[in-house]
């Protein structure tokens, strides 16, 4: 963790730091109402690692390893990817993107350590260098009705489009903006400490400060999936619609996993997807939490949360992979046969080949 940011947090702004980041601000009720209550936040996103990739070799290497073509992180465009197992399950999920001549890959920070190691395994005679650059650059999400004027004023212009990046450098600014997907305007910003100190001052009396929660909140209404440590090798990357968030190439050649993930392209029926819903609950329905539906065999399961988030209306919004066959019958439950019944919401975007026929 970065000491300094934290601290700066902490003393000029009042964060309340669990686990070495940013918790809340003071208002944790208040502070998830935020994104969904017409307001602007700017949320700490601390808990979030960065593994960068440099070399002469280092999108060939990459594009050896993960789902997505690496050669569409461009310094105008970043996309999402898993880095997979050879037998086609998901070990870590990212947004890829480029910053001047090194890649990164964004993802929880508990999964840096362990997918450095992973694709270390893979470098062999590769020119690349592959390390750990969480503390490298601060990193804060941007997001509201009004995110894209009070952006605006600062930099003088911004992605176009969803998942567009735009990087400014000057006396002042050495920051990489990223645009969102979501159903309000939302970036993602990364930059030196000095830099992300004067932003975050100088958004004081614009936004809501908050912590990583209501941001996780609006990564899940969005369909978009994180891979956590309980949830490795759980999925594979159709499961958690990979392939509609634009994050497999079936035409880009091999990678590790690729003819697992291929076969089920061409040849297969996938019998799960990756659900959005809501649950009410006592307990946090953490990743990895198993789902149960008396139409499934009980030898195969139902499915696993693969993210969740505290909903302001109450419970917690879910991502889910589950048998499709059950989800579309509304016939979902958290734990057992006496747990919590998921409401199946509708995913802001089209999965239209539910069978996994293409």
């Amino acid at each position: 963790m970065n000491k300094e940011w934290d601290d700066f947090l902490e003393e000029k702004f009042g964060a309340c730091l669990e686990s070495g980041r940013a918790a809340h601000f003071g208002h944790p009720n208040i502070e998830l109402w935020t994104g969904l209550n017409d307001g602007d936040l700017c949320s700490d996103l601390s808990d979030r690692g960065l593994i960068a990739v440099n070399g002469p070799d280092a999108v060939s290497f990459l594009q050896g390893q993960l789902t997505c073509d690496v050669r569409q992180a461009t310094p105008d465009h970043s996309l999402l990817g898993a880095f997979c197992s050879p037998k086609g399950r998901v070990l870590a999920s990212f947004r890829l993107f480029r910053r001047e001549d090194t890649l990164y890959l964004e993802l929880p920070r508990g999964l840096v350590e362990p997918t450095l190691t992973r694709l270390r395994k893979y470098v062999l005679r590769a020119q690349v260098t592959l390390e750990d650059a969480s503390d490298r650059l601060i990193r804060c999400g941007v997001a509201g009705p009004h995110a894209e004027a009070l952006l605006n004023e600062r930099f003088g212009a911004l992605p176009a489009t969803v998942n567009g990046v735009i990087h400014f450098t000057g006396e002042s600014s050495d920051v990489t903006v990223i645009r969102l997907p979501g159903s309000l305007p939302r970036f993602a910003l990364h930059g030196p400490l000095p830099e992300m100190q004067r932003l975050w001052k100088s958004l004081k009396n614009e936004v809501a400060f908050t912590g990583a929660e209501p941001w996780r909140l609006l990564d899940i209404l969005a369909g978009i999936p994180t891979i956590y440590p309980e949830t490795v090798e759980a999925f594979t990357p159709q499961m958690i619609n990979l392939d509609f968030l634009e994050g497999i190439s079936f035409q880009k050649g091999c990678y590790t996993g690729q003819e697992v993930v291929a076969r089920t392209h061409y040849l297969g029926k996938l019998k799960r997807r990756m659900v959005l819903a809501r649950v009410e609950c006592e307990h946090f329905p953490g990743p990895g939490n198993v789902l149960f539906s008396p139409q499934a065999d009980a030898s195969q399961g139902s499915g696993r949360i693969v993210d969740a988030a505290q909903h302001p209306d109450g419970g917690y919004a879910v991502l889910a992979v589950a048998l499709i066959e059950c989800a579309e019958q509304g016939a979902l439950r958290l734990g057992d046969a006496s747990g919590p019944m998921l409401q199946i919401q509708t995913l802001p975007y089209s999965v239209a080949a539910t069978t996994g026929e293409r």
